[in-house]
This record gives C-alpha cells, sequence and structure tokens, in this order.
C-alpha cells in the first residue's frame, strides 16, 4: 500500500484517470498539489468542493468571485489556485471554524450575496468507511497501510461525500479609513485596526520579541 511519502502528485493523478475522474479535475489536481507543495486528501477534496460550488455558481473561469473557507487546513489553497480568490486580493476569508466547507459568491454592492456552500456530510460519510476513518481521527485509520485507499475513495467518491446548499453571504462592504499611529510600535495601522491606541501585533496578537545579534 502507499504510504502519504509515496503518494505525490503524478500518483494520485494516475488514480484519478484510472477511477474516471474528468480531466479538467484531475489538471486541477496537479496545479493545486504544486501550490500546496504536496496533494494532501483534503486538498483534493477541495478540488472537487471548489469545481462543485463553481458550477454552483454557473461561474466561469477567471471569473471575481468572493469566497470563504472555514478552515485553514487544505482548502483555503485549493480557492486561491482554482478560482483565484487569495488573501492578497481580499477576495479571500479564511475563518478557523473547523468545519471542511466553503461558500463562494458574486460581487455586491451591498451587504449581503447570493452564494453556495459546500461542505463534507457527516451522514454520507458513512458509505466511504476508510474516508471517514481518516476525516473523522479515529484510530483505526493507519496512514502506513491505508493512505492508497483514502485517496482512492476520495478520488471514486467525487461530490457523493459532499453536500451543497444556497445560501446569503453576510459581509462588511469596504469602507473609507485613515491611517492611524501605534502607541507601542510607532508604526502607522489603519486607524479601525487600533485598540485602545495599539495595534493588534502589540497587543493580543503580538507573536515575536526584539531580538539581538
Amino acid at each position: 500500500m502507499a504510504t502519504d511519502e509515496e503518494m505525490n502528485t503524478s500518483n494520485v493523478v494516475a488514480r484519478a484517470a484510472a477511477l474516471g475522474v474528468p480531466e479538467h479535475l484531475q489538471r486541477m489536481m496537479a496545479r493545486c498539489s504544486e501550490f500546496h507543495t504536496y496533494p494532501a486528501p483534503g486538498l483534493i477534496m477541495g478540488v472537487f468542493m471548489v469545481d462543485w460550488a463553481m458550477e454552483g455558481l454557473h461561474a466561469t473561469p477567471g471569473e471575481k468571485l468572493f469566497a470563504v473557507a472555514e478552515t485553514k487546513k487544505c482548502l483555503p489553497d485549493a480557492l486561491q489556485v482554482i478560482a483565484r480568490c487569495t488573501i492578497g486580493n481580499n477576495r479571500l476569508r479564511v475563518l478557523n471554524a473547523g468545519r471542511f466547507a466553503i461558500a463562494m459568491n458574486r460581487p455586491s454592492t451591498s451587504d449581503t450575496a447570493k452564494g453556495v456552500r459546500v461542505a463534507v456530510d457527516a451522514e454520507r460519510l458513512e458509505t466511504f468507511p476508510t474516508l471517514r476513518a481518516w476525516f473523522m481521527h479515529d484510530r483505526s485509520f493507519d496512514r502506513r497501510t491505508m493512505t492508497g485507499e483514502l485517496f482512492d475513495e476520495i478520488l471514486a467518491g467525487g461530490r457523493r461525500y459532499l453536500a451543497l446548499e444556497n445560501i446569503m453571504v453576510r459581509f462588511d462592504p469596504r469602507k473609507e479609513w485613515i491611517a492611524g499611529r501605534c502607541g507601542c510600535c510607532g508604526e502607522p495601522v489603519p486607524d479601525s485596526l487600533l485598540a485602545n491606541g495599539v495595534c493588534a501585533a502589540c497587543g493580543d496578537q503580538r507573536y515575536y520579541e526584539p531580538a539581538w545579534l
């Protein structure tokens, strides 16, 4: 059986082709794996999810879309590569909610927009025992012997372990801002991001201390 280390992009794409996965999805899997640096199981699931969400929106490749990933794991990269929704272009929000789900919508001038949400369906997972064991962090899953079977279930299952729903996405319309200065570090920061005159990196999101060589 293939292990995680042996399951490279070529192996995954070859398995996808053998299982009848459409060629356009095979190409997406290869592109996403290159960007992600390896073909993680969640990333491959994400390819099916983004493809279905875009189909649900009747979106065309290259169309301007906005997206939400409800986890930091794998899904943001599938959205960035396939839909070109990125953190940098301000079209991707990442919520650390721990739910393996995405939402996508078109631009809107109001504070809501019609969209679609695709998520892993817990009940449908029951018909995919290896995928379910891996996804639920069940101790019965052994990556040394079951990784190949896991990928086969993901690839052969396609959308059958997923659910799509129509939703209304809420968001804050872009607002004008002015620059302020952090009272701690002195660096310029949008005034709306200052809390009691201090930026987040000097406050509750501080992640480093000065070092002297």
